[in-house]
């Protein structure tokens, strides 16, 4: 397998006279998180939907190496099914039952649900409920994680802790993973490369890469830094009082 398990090459989608994404290349290397950014409707999600096979290019070529999996903003677990049931479901290559409880188990103590095996979705925080849904997709083989705005449906402080619980989650369990998310300061705060696009039909405006360690506070200056960059290329600066405005484009 190569060092980059996701390539895209002059990438273009559109829907019948509407143009999407207009030649899109990117490499991500394994074990990279990339973050995708950009204004509202410029086609984040296709380009992830391209990303996961779920969707197809109009025009270039995309190529993948390994096993997918997907996180949405709204969690896709099943309600008449337990924490460990919904986890279990991706382990369920795994022919041998003892084998697939205890990595079942295991999944359960790396996001500290413990003693929340047999309860059902409706018992869970929402929190809670997405880090059963990383975990079921953490869970196995899986190479690529594809995260679709996973926390934007959750309160700040809520969504504060998932980043954490993110950063642990794939520091004990590395994944090559692009995330597509219209908060900055997520962006900043988790992934190694930001790219961001332009207006649709969307092209990648510029990338930023991020160095410092993950996890990272949101005082950090890199953190900082990276997100005043970003706000200032989609056309917002920062006042003396640090009141974000739009910039008038010209």
């Amino acid at each position: 397998m190569s060092g980059k398990p996701i390539q895209l090459e002059k990438v273009c989608r559109s829907f019948g006279a509407v143009e999407v994404l207009r030649e899109i290349s990117l490499n991500i290397r394994r074990g990279e998180f990339v973050a995708v950014v950009g204004p509202s409707g410029c086609g984040k999600t296709t380009l992830l939907n391209l990303l996961s096979g779920y969707d197809h290019p109009s025009s270039g070529v995309i190529s993948r190496e390994g096993r997918v999996r997907m996180v949405y903003q709204q969690d896709g677990l099943f309600p008449w099914l337990t924490v460990e049931e919904n986890i279990a479901l991706g382990l369920r290559q795994i022919g041998d039952e003892k084998e697939r409880e205890r990595q079942v188990a295991e999944m359960i103590n790396l996001i500290r649900l413990k003693g929340f095996e047999n309860h059902y979705t409706h018992q869970l925080s929402g929190g809670m409920r997405q880090r059963v849904e990383l975990a079921r997709a953490l869970a196995g083989d899986t190479d690529i994680l594809l995260l679709d705005e996973p926390f934007s449906a959750l309160d700040y402080l809520t969504r504060l802790r998932m980043r954490q619980e993110l950063a642990r989650l794939l520091r004990e369990r590395p994944r090559t993973v692009a995330l597509v998310t219209h908060d900055i300061e997520e962006a900043a705060q988790l992934a190694d490369r930001v790219i961001v696009l332009t207006e649709r039909p969307a092209q990648i405006r510029f990338e930023l890469s991020i160095a410092a360690t993950r996890p990272r506070d949101l005082t950090h200056p890199e953190v900082v830094g990276a997100t005043h960059r970003i706000l200032t290329e989609l056309g917002f600066e920062q006042d003396a009082e640090g009141i974000v405005a739009s910039v008038a484009q010209t």
